[in-house]
């Protein structure tokens, strides 16, 4: 809990400087607000909120703050940093992310890691439901069609080794947004390397397809379920996968090549 209470009171000592001369001060006082109001929501005792409240109440002494235990990868869609930076901070927009990675290499820290950012909206990650409450949310600026420069995706992977190793993510847990939401989204685009970040432990690959026997049993279906996709519109899952393990658009079907290719990865999670 104090761990918690220093972390946002250092965090506002920093912050106080900087909206005196930051064209961002409005939202950054916002911030500042907002997380005040969650503090003091944490250090209520939580008797207070119990429905049959014992005489005496007794706190444990056993506890720490939740930790994320996915990342989820994005493209903003939009045309700049600025862009996406200000769409992040309007009230109205109902969006954010707790980082946002420009073409240059900058990155925005614009939440902290603990609390809940606005980034995947509805989907669904193996049993996981709530991508939010348990997921950190990193948007890459691309319009959704451009190469991802070598400075943004350096800075990505030194990001990705901070938060792997700071919260234990298992590799399986580095996802795109189109891994959680395959009838919705199509992020990060077609261009991503997800190899090269699998190669370092952020996502998993597959192996080498010579001489590949798939079973004759061998369920698409069921392969998809257990990487963690949901499987209620397999064609967009698939169109997914392909995206993804490809890097390819627009094919809805499988053939044999592209069925080993599935196999080995599900062996993976299997």
């Amino acid at each position: 809990m104090w761990k918690f209470i220093l972390i946002i009171t250092s965090g506002f000592c920093l912050l106080l400087l900087a909206c005196s001369r930051s064209p961002y001060a409005a939202t950054n006082k916002s911030y500042i607000r907002q997380v005040k109001e969650f503090s003091k929501e944490i250090t209520k005792n939580p008797a207070q909120q119990t429905m049959s409240t014992a005489p005496l109440w007794v706190g444990t002494t056993n506890f720490n703050l939740r930790k994320p235990n996915i990342v989820v990868i994005h493209h903003t869609a939009q045309n700049s940093c600025d862009q996406t930076l200000r769409t992040f901070t309007l009230p109205r927009t109902q969006v954010s992310a707790h980082y946002v990675i420009c073409k240059d290499g900058i990155v925005h820290h614009m939440l902290n890691d603990y609390l809940r950012a606005w980034h995947g909206g509805s989907g669904k990650w193996g049993a996981v439901t709530d991508i939010n409450s348990g997921s950190i949310g990193i948007e890459l600026d691309n319009n959704g069609k451009e190469v991802f420069s070598q400075l943004q995706l350096n800075s990505l992977i030194l990001l990705l080794d901070t938060l792997k190793r700071k919260y234990n993510i298992p590799a399986a847990n580095f996802i795109g947004h189109a891994d959680m939401a395959p009838t919705r989204k199509n992020d990060p685009n077609v261009n991503f390397p997800w190899k090269q970040l699998a190669d370092k432990g952020y996502g998993l690959w597959w192996s080498d397809t010579t001489g590949v026997m798939v079973p004759e049993h061998f369920n698409v279906k069921d392969a998809f379920k257990i990487i963690g996709y949901d499987v209620t519109d397999t064609t967009a899952v698939i169109q997914s996968f392909k995206r993804k393990f490809l890097q390819q658009e627009g094919s809805n079907t499988l053939n044999e090549a592209e069925r080993k290719i599935l196999y080995t990865l599900y062996r993976r999670y299997y």
